[in-house]
């Protein structure tokens, strides 16, 4: 039901991705490129890595993306998710805990210490899915971002 990614998934991982962008309205923001998507998985050196979630007759059901990170507390690494998607005619088959569950797997055979992602507070299917699992939201954290104009004036050294 789970397996790795190949360079021959990155039409269907950009596809995809611009389905799960669509979901979360803000498809207007998704412009990562299958070339883009290629490099990052599958080029000289890769920096994010993709799991393919198929239903039982081989039709792709839906992916995990995800790029390692580092706690400075517990002193490893640690997986974040960026994306899980399922699509919509697959949803309630197994498909997202099973992609959950190979990254998890992942971290204990490696020796990681977490599993991370963020999810919508809109998204209240997806909380919920998460928190039947035993997630639990790190609410007492916000997530900030620089991007664009502020980022570039930042970095040329010209913040505000």
């Amino acid at each position: 039901m789970i397996r790795t990614a190949t360079p021959a998934d990155v039409p269907l991982i950009h596809s995809m991705v611009r389905e799960l962008a669509e979901y979360e309205k803000a498809l207007e923001e998704a412009g990562a490129t299958e070339e883009q998507l290629r490099e990052a998985l599958f080029g000289e050196r890769p920096a994010a890595f993709a799991h393919i979630a198929e239903s039982a007759d081989g039709e792709p059901a839906g992916f995990a993306l995800w790029f390692l990170n580092f706690s400075t507390w517990r002193g490893v690494h640690g997986i974040y998710l960026e994306d899980l998607y399922v699509r919509p005619q697959a949803r309630g088959g197994g498909h997202g805990k099973a992609l959950l569950a190979e990254l998890a797997r992942i971290c204990v055979e490696r020796g990681y210490e977490r599993l991370e992602w963020s999810v919508l507070n809109w998204n209240k299917p997806s909380i919920d899915f998460y928190e039947a699992l035993g997630a639990r939201p790190q609410d007492e954290w916000t997530v900030y971002r620089l991007t664009d104009g502020a980022l570039a004036e930042l970095g040329r050294g010209s913040g505000r």
